[in-house]
């Protein structure tokens, strides 16, 4: 491996140029393969979802698809920023000049792959696309998969300290050759989950995606010349380029900025664990330093992060003023460095355990925000909170089958300088298994699904909201895991914002048995009858409360997301004791006497830039 920090640079933008005699689109052509290119990706999703057998791809929509050029160059990608380097690992392992049509390659090797994937449960499939006898572009379909064996039912755990304990590792392999299956290798991992028929819908499912891009990409390719599409290819992506690097110098100009946050407990001791971002900007280029974060830990929040991860944030939210733009190699080109320290917490050594690293995703996507806000509060983004997920295994007594319900649990997310934050969000663009459909297919009674009142940050613009969920136990044994950040750090506010407020997992609330369970544990025994409630954590809010409009504030007692004493504590807005009527004066009164001094960011407290800095990095 090596020693020192590990730097890892753009590749030379030169050298992907194309040649000079490449053809040179129109725009109307380049705006019809950009919606080719969506299209294709489009289809492919949907191919995947609509024909995967397991609930955490068809409910949830743990999974996305992408397309990239014949010089491995992302096209078209995906919002959930765990991109990580998904071809490179093939490439690296089967050179392109002996790839042949109907191959397909296979891996979820977290550590061979350098952060390709990041946990082991995910697994990508790569195809080469061929026209005219060569390569022109590579399609991957990625996913979660409900198990892959390991130490638990679902293979992640917070019990895991190892990668062995997380289930079966495929290294880059050939499933196809020339369109023939590995019979033997699909066979030995279908034999390692205990779910074999949802594994191998699942494996089709993501096969018959990529087979689909195949198909939609030689239909371009006979539309167009392969020097179009690869001109068309360069204009794409240097639209991209061009409107991050607009948004960056915007931002920032030149200079350096730091921040950091810190997880909860990795689940095995270790409180808290703490990232580090050290962001710096001049004529040389950009670079973000974080050797800092913490050494890497026992539990499984170690997270693996490849340098696209930041990258990827970054491209994200600068390009997110622009719909039409895509999500491709242009955003890559952002951040010229990333410096990862070999044996930290986001460059963990071999084989530290991986499972519950979206924990740390989220503290690298709030470090992001944080050199944001510093860098211009006026356009800030207050902290998120990480859902909730949470496992339950064991033996349904109504059919004497094992199963799995995995249970994801919508959080707040901060609030924006023009927005209050988004409610009940779980993951982006990921979705919560429905009451019905939960109740139909597991031991379940769902008692209570409701907005957590007063969990947002207070702020002119308060933060999303959490959810409560509350379940009933049906069977006679299960064993129940949970993970729950930002309990004992809740997401913060800024711009004179306040944080968001904790969240708690209880079983068998308000009875004599009441007991709140640490916020990353398993092997929790539970029974027929018991109650499992979830309060979940709220966004951090924007600029100061007492700037909220009084009629928001009523808005949000009335709609169950803002209590009345809250109106009043937090928000200096008095009302009618119904809770329905606001006190004009009395409002006005109370807000010019009561009304306190902020700083950039609040968490029990308000802090400027390096006092927050300091205090994360000695805590």
């Amino acid at each position: 491996m090596f020693a020192e920090p590990m730097t890892l640079a753009r590749a030379d933008a030169s050298a992907l140029a194309p040649s000079a005699d490449a053809t040179h689109p129109d725009p109307v052509t380049i705006e019809i393969v950009k919606g080719a290119l969506r299209a294709t990706q489009s289809e492919m999703e949907t191919v995947l979802e609509r024909t995967a057998m397991s609930p955490i791809i068809r409910e949830k929509q743990d999974y996305f698809c992408g397309l990239f050029d014949r010089q491995a160059r992302l096209l078209i990608g995906t919002k959930i920023p765990v991109l990580g380097n998904i071809i490179g690992p093939v490439l690296k392992a089967y050179a392109p000049e002996t790839m042949r049509p109907g191959d397909l390659y296979w891996y979820n090797d977290c550590y061979g792959s350098e952060g390709g994937v990041s946990h082991s449960p995910d697994q990508v499939f790569v195809a080469p696309v061929f026209s005219g006898g060569r390569i022109v572009a590579y399609a991957h379909s990625w996913a979660h998969f409900l198990d892959i064996g390991g130490m638990r039912p679902g293979s992640t755990t917070p019990d895991a300290t190892d990668i062995f304990q997380e289930g079966i590792i495929v290294p880059p392999v050939k499933l196809y050759d020339q369109g023939r299956l590995n019979e033997e290798l699909f066979k030995t991992f279908i034999r390692n989950t205990r779910f074999p028929d949802m594994a191998r819908g699942d494996m089709r499912a993501m096969m018959a995606a990529v087979r689909l891009a195949e198909k939609r990409l030689l239909e371009l390719f006979g539309r167009y010349s392969a020097e179009m599409l690869d001109a068309s290819f360069d204009a794409l992506i240097n639209q991209s380029e061009r409107a991050v690097r607009q948004g960056f110098r915007e931002r920032f100009g030149a200079g350096s900025w730091q921040f950091a946050d810190r997880l909860d407990s990795d689940g095995q001791g270790s409180d808290p664990v703490t990232v580090r971002m050290t962001l710096r900007a001049d004529a040389s280029g950009v670079a973000l330093d974080t050797t800092a974060s913490d050494d890497q830990v026992k539990g499984a929040v170690n997270f693996l992060m490849h340098p696209s991860v930041p990258k990827m944030i970054f491209g994200i939210y600068f390009l997110a003023a622009d719909q039409g733009l895509l999500l491709n190699e242009g955003v890559l080109r952002l951040i010229d460095e990333v410096e990862l320290r070999e044996g930290s917490v986001l460059w963990p050594r071999f084989p530290g355990a991986l499972g519950q690293r979206t924990n740390t995703l989220a503290k690298v996507q709030s470090c992001c925000l944080g050199l944001l806000d510093i860098a211009d509060p006026t356009r800030g983004h207050a902290g998120s909170s990480i859902y909730s997920f949470n496992q339950l295994r064991g033996i349904d007594s109504r059919s004497g089958k094992p199963f799995l319900k995995s249970m994801g649990l919508g959080v707040g997310h901060g609030a924006r300088a023009e927005a209050d934050g988004i409610d009940a969000v779980y993951f982006i663009a990921q979705k919560n298994y429905p009451i019905e459909f939960t109740e139909q297919n597991f031991p379940l009674r769902v008692r209570a699904y409701c907005i957590n009142s007063d969990s947002a940050g207070p702020g002119r613009w308060r933060g999303g909201a959490g959810v409560i969920r509350e379940v009933e136990v049906l069977t006679e044994r299960a064993m129940l895991g949970v993970r729950m950040d930002n309990v004992a750090n809740p997401p913060w506010g800024v711009a004179g914002g306040m944080s968001g407020r904790s969240g708690r997992i209880v079983l068998n609330p308000g009875t004599d048995r009441e007991r709140v369970l640490r916020s990353m544990e398993d092997g929790i025994m539970v029974s027929r009858g018991d109650i499992i409630r979830f309060e979940c954590v709220g966004g951090g809010g924007y600029g100061h409360p007492f700037d909220r409009e009084p009629q928001r504030v009523l808005n949000d007692v009335l709609g169950g997301f803002v209590s009345l004493n809250s109106a009043q504590a937090d928000y200096g807005v008095v009302l009618s004791s119904d809770g329905e009527q606001i006190d004009e004066v009395a409002t006005q009164a109370h807000r010019a006497t009561h009304r306190w001094d902020t700083k950039l960011f609040h968490r029990q407290g308000y802090l400027d830039a390096d006092e927050w800095y300091q205090q994360c990095a000695h805590p």
